[in-house]
């Protein structure tokens, strides 16, 4: 089947869905549709503001629904006008069966992990607060049971030890983008042959964040706490109470020769590095903001506070 003559319709939300997008539309596939989350209010005045997905469609010229409930019969119908033979999915809600049995060539999600292990809403944080130094993305068929259908295809990525999750985001969302072309391809080929997922491999699970989640236990080691601040670094952000008041931490180091000291307890010499004691070492300050203040590096910072 040609470019031209296969219809897909793509779902899709966040910044992470935008490039799988772009490139579908720049090799010439016939997007019919563009299904995104309704317009939100933000900011000060709470205008309205399209997701990243439907400011990305608009200028590709494509058609767009934002439908409130996925399961209404409205919705539904109009999407079943669009007639697509294949659906896409990349970072956008739970489908209900009469939507992702829809077309006859089946709908594929794209999943930020090695699927089986970290299925779930998260899976980029939790591999890098597990402290993994390897993930990637999968390309998979929908089933029931979610991110559990057969595995079309698989990228892997190195999590290197100074990335955080704003780096790797940034690799799973151009390398995904290029594993959505792929699939598309052999799909349009027919020479897909998906495989069941292994269970035994289904190690880790990747829940959703909470903000008790992202809250510092110093009562951990150095480098658990430290691997928690990558895999919330630069959002939500990990946090903890620092003389008192509400402080989130956006960089930490390990100390290679950091004695041992009491969980939780300050050590700073007032101008150049402020160190937090853990169960096993000090855990190094870099980039810090406590409430009321900006977001800054650890120096300026100890050069404008004065501690109670």
């Amino acid at each position: 089947m040609s470019n031209k003559n296969l219809r897909i319709v793509y779902m899709g939300t966040p910044e992470f869905a935008v490039p799988a997008l772009e490139k579908l539309v720049e090799a010439g596939w016939n997007v019919v549709g563009v299904i995104t989350a309704p317009d939100k209010p933000q900011g000060r005045g709470q205008k309205l503001v399209g997701s990243p997905v439907k400011q990305a469609a608009e200028k590709l010229g494509l058609n767009i629904l934002q439908p409130k409930n996925l399961k209404s019969e409205e919705f539904q119908e109009e999407l079943k006008s669009l007639k697509a033979d294949l659906q896409i999915v990349v970072a956008f809600r739970m489908l209900p069966e009469s939507v992702w049995s829809m077309p006859p060539l089946g709908t594929f999600n794209l999943h930020a992990s090695l699927l089986p292990n970290y299925r779930g809403a998260a899976p980029i944080n939790w591999a890098i607060i597990n402290g993994e130094t390897e993930t990637g993305v999968t390309t998979f068929f929908l089933k029931h049971e979610i991110d559990t259908g057969s595995i079309i295809y698989q990228e892997k990525v190195p999590i290197l030890p100074e990335e955080n999750l704003g780096d790797v985001y940034e690799k799973l969302m151009n390398i995904g983008s290029d594993l959505v072309l792929k699939t598309v391809e052999d799909i349009a080929k027919d020479e897909v042959k998906a495989l069941p997922q292994d269970e035994s491999k289904a190690i880790h699970h990747a829940p959703k964040i909470f903000k008790e989640t992202c809250k510092i236990n110093w009562e951990n080691t150095a480098e658990d706490i430290h691997n928690l601040v990558r895999g919330l670094s630069p959002y939500p952000a990990a946090w903890t109470e620092l003389d008192g008041k509400f402080c989130k931490i956006y960089q930490t180091e390990l100390l290679s020769s950091s004695s041992n000291s009491e969980p939780g307890k300050l050590y700073t010499d007032g101008k150049t590095y402020l160190r937090i004691g853990t169960s096993k070492g000090q855990l190094g300050i870099l980039e810090l903001q406590i409430e009321g203040k900006k977001r800054m590096k650890v120096e300026d910072f100890l050069r404008g506070y004065k501690f109670e």
